[in-house]
């Protein structure tokens, strides 16, 4: 059974003799959050446009939820919702107001409209300040108001451009927080813009990495990983306490004949050892049996970071 709500092949954009956008394969499923990352310039935003009907492929095909936005482009943004990385509002007036004009403007009727903007606004955490004017909001406060903007038409995707922007921590936190709970409990589709590599990763199922109008890499974190750096995607960094070299080079020669160790390497005073472990647990116990001194033990797991660092060092020239 297909779960595809968003369907892409052989998607392609030329503006004159510039590729924007070069023969895109992509499903998103239905309730996913999905990144999209790449530098700008990358053909992300064209990608959306077209998703969108708001500008025409050179050749291939979009469907969103079935359907074709060349031909249908407001039956597609009926459903899809989208939130800029910086969404404007009518400062003098309270959060409320503004949502109830939204929804007045996406065809509810006032009554239905109040009660639609009183909902969202418990639903993104701001049902104690939605009769505060805007003005006095914080940023956090406005990128919350925003995505209730964007629910407001209870919308079956949402598209998010560098929402976190400007959020200091505890607010990115419980921004992507929130994110997480409305995909899970709406079955809603996120597409995720941003240049926040480890916010990307904590938040989204998979991600795709645009170089160039090219999508070059897709799939979830770990799975990338695997592909890139080995079947393992575990690295542990040993500091045995040992300063004398031939010590140290005895002991990864002994570590390299051990079952689940792929290969080990000397980085001055630590070894580093790639492994197929899920955690440094087994390692230690094999190091204490083996006995060899422990004074740190390190864990380092492959993330996005070494992911898009790889695929965009690769392709940059």
């Amino acid at each position: 059974m297909d779960t595809s709500i968003i369907s892409i092949k052989g998607l392609r954009k030329v503006y004159q003799n510039h590729v924007a956008v070069n023969h895109l394969d992509l499903d998103i499923q239905r309730g996913e959050i999905f990144g999209l990352l790449g530098p700008n310039g990358a053909g992300k935003s064209t990608t959306i446009l077209m998703m969108l009907g708001l500008t025409e492929p050179t050749t291939g095909f979009v469907r969103v939820n079935g359907i074709n936005p060349q031909t249908h482009p407001v039956e597609v943004k009926k459903m899809v919702g989208y939130l800029p990385d910086n969404i404007g509002f009518y400062e003098t007036r309270t959060g409320l107001d503004n949502l109830v004009l939204v929804a007045e403007l996406n065809g509810y009727k006032y009554n239905d409209a109040f009660t639609r903007a009183k909902n969202l606004l418990e639903t993104v955490g701001l049902k104690e300040v939605g009769n505060q004017k805007v003005s006095t909001y914080s940023r956090g406060m406005k990128q919350r108001l925003g995505l209730a903007d964007t629910l407001i038409k209870n919308p079956k995707i949402i598209i998010l451009d560098e929402p976190t922007l400007g959020l200091d921590p505890s607010g990115v936190k419980e921004f992507l927080s929130l994110i997480r709970d409305l995909s899970k409990k709406e079955n809603l589709t996120v597409l995720l813009s941003s240049h926040h590599l480890h916010q990307v990763q904590e938040v989204c199922n998979r991600v795709g990495i645009f170089v160039k109008g090219n999508l070059i890499a897709k799939g979830e974190v770990k799975d990338l990983a695997q592909q890139l750096f080995g079947t393992d995607s575990m690295t542990t960094l040993l500091d045995t306490g040992l300063n004398n070299h031939d010590e140290i080079e005895s002991i990864k020669n002994k570590l390299q004949n051990i079952r689940g160790i792929d290969r080990t390497e000397i980085n001055g005073h630590q070894i580093v050892i790639h492994h197929s472990f899920n955690s440094n647990t087994p390692l230690v116990k094999i190091l204490a049996k083996q006995e060899i001194p422990i004074m740190q033990i390190l864990q380092k797991g492959y993330g996005l970071d070494d992911i898009y660092s790889y695929y965009f060092e690769e392709n940059k020239s």
